[in-house]
């Protein structure tokens, strides 16, 4: 984990392993079970983490002591597996906001105060008296003392509840308000992380990228600041990362800042989250963030200028985390709780999409000093990638100076170079002890190049620092000990993570691997559902088989993880609200078939048929909620035998709906160019989301889902025109088949359900139903030939109407007749001709005979009208489809005619019954009459065909709707005037009708000029009125003057009212009216033919489906409908022309041909935009981009190698001249001179061609760096004590290295019988025999004596920077015994399994609980054993004889020194390794070993593990392994 600077002093810090911890997705139903992780918060597992900060462990719990001080913890239980621990968490607070961050903070987050007052010998800047913490008298509490002890911070500094949090705003700038908070430097980060997360409301991050460098304002180029900048937010943005900094306003922490504001400035999908962790006693101006009720907002000062030693807030830091240690301008405070922070973070996981992966973090470095190389380096020794930005200058610029070279030419010369070149003003501070540190340091940062990543700018083409960072993190990621491909599944997770597309294509799906289809579903599941279309669109490229990925189990966990804000979950929910939590997945698609049947319309069944009831098990095993950890089994379609429900899945179909109704365009997309019926899909499409829209009450999603429909219309449009341009007969066929995939539904069906008026003018469409229209009959026959062949069918023979079958043209008689009769045209006009009588006999009944008794025109009416009711009776129960009674009848009155026509039947059956009672005979002739106009009405319906009449008749019933809404209008206008008129002219009226008369009826007649004869006084006439009221016949007096018998009212008042009103009413409601009618008729106008197109097929299928004879001979045709129907109960079924089920194999090639128009379509459709002008425009801008690009790509290169060559030669030159003067003095001294005084030339340097980011291999190519290497780390392990920096030139005995001086350690062992002593003092040690066998003890080395000095061996392999015998046991050689166990690794038949034609082997490893490594078995062993330690603890003792034997027959691989990183001077490991390989799995002894494996220790592990180079063991293990896989010529 990466350290970082301060402001202005930079100091060490400690990263711990990360882990994993698992979490529940919060809302979400969980099925099965969860991956559990352990994350250890706080881990000493020895070896493996450099900590140059004391920690606190508690190996009981695998959990953080918390401090005094800390928090309220309450635990949070774990997974309830084995192996999973308890995670502490503080006490979880109520939902966020002002008023609960008043409360919660103060609760639970601290400050540090000093209560002691102890006199400091420095004075403040002022010149005032302050206390050795920094602070005056004045800043103390009042309750403080003095004291004249020594200060210490552990005894005089308390903490209590901090007084500064809340939103933080600076003064003068205007940018956004920011969240700060100060905290102790105690405080853990699990309450930090808490704080973030649910207080602050930051989503968890996907990446974690801690900027280090620099901590003063530093130079650096405009065009590499820019890429930086410009790099650093990019991969920000598109990751999902937080960035954290030191957050104040210097460094490059300024750098990120203005970066920030760079991009606040621009549009940006999402703001980054940039976290500024500062110390709070060195920031200035901070009294202003003090509010101890929380600072909503506090304002905060930048003031540069007055600062001081202080430093000021970055204000284009979004969040600050002000860490107190209770003194002031002590920088370095937040260095050890930003290092502990960072690590928490790194061990989360992020779930999303079924898919945990750790947060992975990466340190970008720049420029920097020395504070900022002991960031480096603890980064790498910690795992952590980093990211050097050459160019920045010093400690980045050396390191990247010298990257690219091999270990063995880093030397301290060298780095002193590079140090005076780059630290020019404060070189001479450098010591010779620290260039040898820095050359230490550099050379252990250098060895892990595959963590080392260097930024040139131009380098490989790269303008932005996003993709080195990403890149760092791949490479970060290969290297770590992962087998095989849980490695690369590793990095596809990450890169689905950051949502990097471009990544993934260059990185991961490379030649270098090759995915299995199955390996990809995990990450395509988390693809669809955070909406990575991107990457949808890969896994589809790279081998995933929709049919393959998509079941019952996925799909059922897609609709779990549905977005929560969309319209589908909310009515999905309302379906689920009464079924239990743990659903079974098939009843939960049900429900899902359900919503969807509402959407898609009553024409289709449900999609996902209801399991019956004798089913109770489940269909299918459903996945653990993280998929990545299960594999489910995929089928295309799960069906199940007799007795169980059948579940059928359409892939394509499925996650195309799922993506469309969450308004997914691109996603959608990429799934329905999958599709088999894209026709059907795209209609279906259209109907979902147009539905959806109805409901939908944000704006901006509802003009999205009618675009979206819209365009899904435009694709059917399109992909039926390639159809209909090759074949017009297969094109309609597409238009009548029976879709199973949609519910038994055909595309014209769903058109029409969707209203796709656009799809359903296509001439195409069209044309097919002229062609049913038509029936058998010639589309080119006049109609005046169809109307005299109906009035005079022998015309039929004579040949004037022609058919469209040539066969049936030359048949004759009954056939000819039958054809000609019931093609529905001939139907429709025999109707009309029908329906023209019937109102004809009608209109003379009412006008001419309508007597007493019903006479014979009459009685006709009755029987032709009878026949009337028997056809809308037929059409009433007709269900061709089985649907069912109910839907049938909704399917009859959701037509307005339908309606119409049974409001007419009753009319007449009102006015039929008042007719036949003589008392009422008059009532029933008026309803009989209006009856007639509602028959006339019907006639509109029939008109509908005409192409001259239809469109005119659409305009006027949507004119219609505008007349009701402006009746509206006009009755305020009407009744607010008449009733005023009334109340002032007339005094109590109390006749009903003609007090309607005067309110309303006078009123709307005024409109049309009729205006009231005495309202104005003028033509008031006495005789016209009745005075009192009385007479039936005469509307009521107005107020009079009974003397003068003139109107007394005031008429100037009525007739500015009548003014008023005439004004309203004649001008602007009639005019609004006729704007109205203006605005309906042009905007139907437009589509006036679309919509009577659309509309024309309902007339038509009515037609198509009814009998021949014309009403009342229809009567004919019910009664064998009767007959066929009820009689012969011989089912209906829908005419082919319009709903034909085709036969399976004409089908799926009537469904491949139209695939393969599909794709015709879409390659057109894509040159179409590559043809735009706007497209050509960003082609070619593009062009240039990069042509100007690979330009200055080539000039950076060039002249990068050109300087390199120059140097190269200077220096070449440099050691001629040197060389020959040395000649030149020789052979003036009349000798040949010594070998001594001959200068060697300089290697020729690494430049031009090599790259410097060379991968794991290079570290054994470098012949350089053979010396022990683990042996010299500067921690050493399980302890706090660091080794004297050895560099490589540094290690050898023989070199002189004047400045060494290790420091002395020894553990201290509770057996100190079985161990040497201590070695502090000479006496006991004199006694120890070296190079010799000292009792039970054999001190000799394999490799030949060893010198001992003063008392003590050195290691033969040279320095290593510590004296003592450290944690080792003995003093010279400790021997230990490596057993490596063996076997061939096998298939499930037992085939050996291979890779690259090798035989793959696994082997025998244990592993401690606390250790992230697994070992070989073996190790010390007790004086007189031979079977190691380690080993008897995962071996029964009954087997140790037997395991004796077979190390006697087993076979030496290794004898010699190990680089173990607890070697030291004078102690060191050596080993003996031997092979034990069971070539047969049907080995007695493998058998018996197998059987015997038992661990004694609950913190121990025993598996068989597979034999890879990835495999996570220990570095000297694996040198061992390599050695025995070639020495059986196994796979490595």
């Amino acid at each position: 984990m990466p350290l970082h600077p301060s402001p202005n002093k930079e100091g060490p810090g400690h990263q711990l392993r990360p882990g994993l911890t698992a979490r529940k997705a919060p809302g979400r139903l969980v099925l099965g079970t969860f991956e559990c992780h352990t994350p250890l918060v706080g881990c000493e597992d020895g070896i493996s983490h450099l900590s140059l900060v004391p920690r606190m462990w508690s190996p009981l719990h695998h959990t953080a002591v918390p401090e005094k001080g800390s928090a309220d913890l309450q635990t949070v239980k774990g997974c309830g597996v084995p192996g999973a621990r308890e995670e502490r968490f503080p006490r979880s607070p109520p939902p966020s906001g002002q008023e609960n961050l008043s409360s919660w903070i103060p609760d639970n987050i601290k400050k540090k105060e000093c209560i002691y007052f102890v006199e400091s010998s420095k004075l403040s800047d002022a010149g005032k008296v302050v206390c050795e913490c920094g602070y005056p008298r004045e800043k103390h509490l009042e309750e403080a003392t003095f004291q004249g002890q020594e200060w210490d911070p552990k005894k005089h500094v308390r903490e209590m509840p901090t007084d500064a949090f809340g939103d933080i705003v600076f003064t003068g700038l205007g940018q956004k308000a920011g969240k700060y908070v100060r905290l102790s430097q105690d405080t853990p980060s699990s309450l930090i992380y808490q704080l973030m997360t649910q207080e602050w409301g930051l989503d968890a991050p996907n990446l974690l990228i801690s900027v280090t460098g620099g901590a003063k304002d530093f130079n650096m180029k405009p065009r590499l600041k820019s890429v930086f900048r410009r790099g650093l937010l990019k991969v920000a943005q598109t990751s999902g990362a937080w960035v954290i900094t030191g957050g104040s306003h210097t460094g490059v922490m300024k750098q990120v800042g203005e970066a920030v504001r760079q991009l606040s400035g621009s549009f940006c999908e999402r703001e980054v989250v940039t976290i500024g962790i500062a110390t709070w006693g060195t920031l200035h101006n901070r009294e202003s963030l003090i509010h101890p009720m929380g600072g909503f907002p506090a304002e905060y000062i930048m003031d540069e200028g007055g600062q001081g030693n202080l430093t000021c807030l970055d204000s284009n830091h979004s969040h600050f985390i002000l860490v107190d240690d209770g003194t002031h301008g002590r920088y370095g405070v937040e260095i050890p709780l930003r290092t502990n922070l960072e690590k928490f973070i790194s061990q989360q996981t992020k779930e999303r999409g079924g898919v945990a992966i750790k947060i992975p973090i990466v340190c970008v470095v720049l420029e920097g000093g020395p504070g900022t190389l002991n960031t480096i380096y603890n980064a790498i020794t910690n795992g952590t990638p980093c990211v050097v930005v050459e160019g920045s200058g010093r400690v980045a610029d050396v390191i990247a100076q010298v990257a690219g070279l091999p270990i063995s030419e880093i030397t301290i010369s060298l780095i002193q170079q590079k140090l005076s070149m780059f630290f020019q003003g404060m070189f001479e501070t450098f010591t010779e002890s620290k260039i040898v540190e820095w050359t230490k340091k550099i050379q252990d940062i250098v060895r892990r190049r595959q963590l080392l990543t260097v930024f040139r700018e131009g380098k490989d083409g790269q303008q932005d620092v996003d993709v080195p960072i990403l890149q760092a993190l791949l490479k970060a990621s290969r290297s770590l000990d992962h087998f095989g491909h849980e490695n690369w599944d590793h990095q596809l997770k990450l890169a689905v993570a950051w949502n990097r597309v471009d990544i993934a294509q260059s990185e991961i799906f490379t030649d270098e691997r090759q995915w299995k289809p199955s390996e990809l579903y995990p990450m395509m599941v988390a693809a669809l559902i955070t909406n990575k279309p991107e990457f949808v669109k890969l896994f589809l490229e790279n081998g995933v088989q929709l049919k393959e990925f998509v079941s019952q189990a996925t799909l059922f966990y897609l609709y779990q993880n549905l977005e929560p804000t969309c319209l589908f979950h909310c009515k999905l929910d309302k379906v689920l609200a009464g079924e239990p939590e743990r659903l079974d997945p098939s009843v939960l698609l049900q429900h899902v078939a359900q919503v969807l049947r509402e959407l898609l319309g009553d024409s289709t069944q449900l999609l996902y048929s209801r399991p019956r009831s004798s089913n109770q098990q489940r269909l299918l095993t459903v996945p653990s909620v993280k998929i990545s950890v299960q594999r489910v089994s995929r089928q295309s379609s799960c069906k199940r035998s007799s007795g169980q429900a059948t579940f059928t899945i359409d892939p394509v179909r499925d996650l195309l709906i799922w993506a469309v109704v969450q308004n997914r365009r691109e996603l959608a997309e990429i799934i329905w160019a999958q599709s088999q019926d894209c026709i059907a899909a795209a209609l279906a499409c259209s109907k979902i989301l147009k539905e959806l829209s109805k409901e939908e009450e944000d704006t901006d999603s509802l003009e999205e889902m009618l675009a979206l429909a819209d365009e899904y219309e435009q694709r059917a449009i399109g992909v039926f025109t390639e159809c209909y341009r090759k074949d017009e007969e297969r094109a309609q066929k597409l238009l009548v088949r029976v879709s199973e995939a949609w519910g038994k539904t055909t595309c014209l069906q769903l058109a029409l359900e969707a209203k796709d008026m656009k799809f359903m003018s296509h001439g195409g469409i069209q044309a097919y139903l002229t062609k049913v229209w038509w029936g058998q009959l010639s589309v080119d026959n006049g109609l005046w030939r169809v109307v005299l062949s109906m009035l005079f069918f022998p015309l039929l023979y004579t040949g004037l109407v022609s058919f469209r079958n040539k066969g049936q043209q030359a048949e004759g008689g009954l056939a000819r007749v039958r054809a000609f009769f019931s093609a529905p045209v001939v139907v429709f006009h025999m109707n009309i001709l029908s329906y023209f009588a019937f109102l004809c006999l009608f209109a003379y009944v009412l006008m001419v005979d309508f007597q007493p008794q019903p006479s014979g025109c009459e009685c006709l009416i009755y029987v032709w009208l009878f026949s009337l009711v028997c056809e809308e009776l037929r059409q009433l129960f007709y269900d061709p489809d089985g649907s069912g009674l109910r839907k049938a009848v909704l399917v009859y009155f959701s037509d307005f005619w339908n309606k119409l026509d049974v409001c007419a039947i009753l009319l007449f059956i009102a006015g039929l019954t008042c007719r036949l009672v003589p008392s009422l005979l008059y009532t029933g002739r008026i309803i009989l009459s209006l009856d007639f106009t509602m028959f006339c009405l019907r006639l509109m319906h029939i008109f509908t065909i005409s192409k001259t009449l239809g469109p005119k008749i659409i305009i006027v019933r949507r004119m219609m709707k505008d007349v009701f809404f402006f009746l509206f209008l006009l009755a305020v206008w009407v009744v607010s005037f008449g009733v005023a008129k009334q109340a002032i002219l007339i005094h109590n009226e109390r006749r009903v009708e003609w007090i309607f008369r005067g309110a309303v009826y006078h009123s709307y007649l005024t409109i049309f000029g009729q205006l009231p004869t005495y309202i104005d006084g003028v033509n008031f006439r006495p005789d016209q009125c009745s005075p009192d009221g009385t007479d039936p016949y005469k509307p009521k007096c107005p107020e009079i003057d009974q003397a003068r018998q003139e109107p007394v009212f005031p008429e100037w008042l009525t007739v500015l009212l009548l003014c008023l009103y005439l004004l309203f009413a004649n001008i602007l409601l009639l005019n609004l009216l006729i704007a109205m009618f203006n605005y309906t008729f042009q905007q139907v106008q437009e589509h006036t033919d679309q919509i009577w197109k659309f509309q024309r097929h309902d007339l038509i299928e009515e037609y198509q489906g009814r009998p021949p004879a014309p009403p009342p001979f229809i009567l004919l045709s019910h009664l064998h409908l009767f007959i066929k129907r009820v009689v012969l109960k011989i089912p209906a079924k829908r005419h082919k022309q319009f709903k034909n089920k085709l036969e399976k194999n004409e089908e799926a090639a009537l469904l491949s041909w139209e695939i393969y128009l599909k794709e015709n379509y879409l390659q057109e459709q894509q040159l179409q935009q590559k043809q735009r002008p706007e497209q050509k425009i960003q082609d070619v801008s593009d062009k240039a981009d990069t042509m100007v690009r690979l330009l200055e790509t080539a000039r950076l290169k060039q002249s990068g190698a050109v300087e390199q060559r120059l140097a190269s030669l200077e220096e070449q030159v440099a050691q001629t001249a040197t060389a020959l003067r040395w000649i030149v003095k020789a052979l003036r001294d009349s000798g040949f001179g010594s070998e001594e005084g001959v200068p060697t030339l300089a290697p020729q340097k690494a430049s031009v061609g090599r790259d410097p980011e060379l991968d794991s291999g290079s570290k054994a190519e470098d012949p350089g760096d053979t010396y022990h290497v683990n042996a010299r780390h500067l921690l050493y392990p399980s302890c706090s004590v660091l080794r004297f920096p050895v560099p490589n030139e540094k290690v050898p005995w023989e070199t002189e290295f004047l400045v060494y001086n290790p420091p002395f350690y020894t553990a201290d062992r509770k057996d100190k019988d079985l161990v040497d002593p201590v070695g502090d003092a000479l006496e006991p040690l004199s006694r120890i025999s070296y190079n010799a066998v000292d009792g039970p003890l054999d001190r000799r080395s394999f490799h030949g004596v060893y010198a001992v000095r003063d008392g003590l061996p050195l290691n033969p392999m040279g320095r290593t920077g510590l004296r003592g015998r450290g944690d080792l046991s003995y003093f010279g050689p400790n021997h230990t015994l490596q057993p490596v166990i063996t076997r061939w690794r096998r298939s499930l038949d037992g085939a050996i399994c291979r890779k690259n034609v090798k035989k793959m082997l696994e082997v025998l490893v244990v592993k401690r609980g606390r250790s992230e490594h697994w070992m070989l078995p073996g190790g010390s062993r007790e004086p007189g054993e031979m079977l190691p330690r380690k080993l008897k603890q995962v071996l029964r003792r009954e087997f140790w004889s037997s395991f004796e034997r077979l190390l006697t027959q087993g076979m030496e691989v290794y004898k010699g020194y190990m680089d173990d990183p607890r070697n030291t001077d004078n102690a060191w490991i050596e080993t003996v390794a031997v092979s034990i390989h069971f070539p047969d799995q049907s080995d007695v002894e493998l058998k018996r070993l197998n059987s015997h494996l038992h661990s004694y220790d609950e913190g121990m592990a025993i598996r068989w593990q597979v034999v890879d180079e990835r495999i996570s063991l220990c570095d000297n293990h694996k040198v061992i392994l390599q050695k025995v896989a070639a020495l059986l010529g196994a796979y490595y």
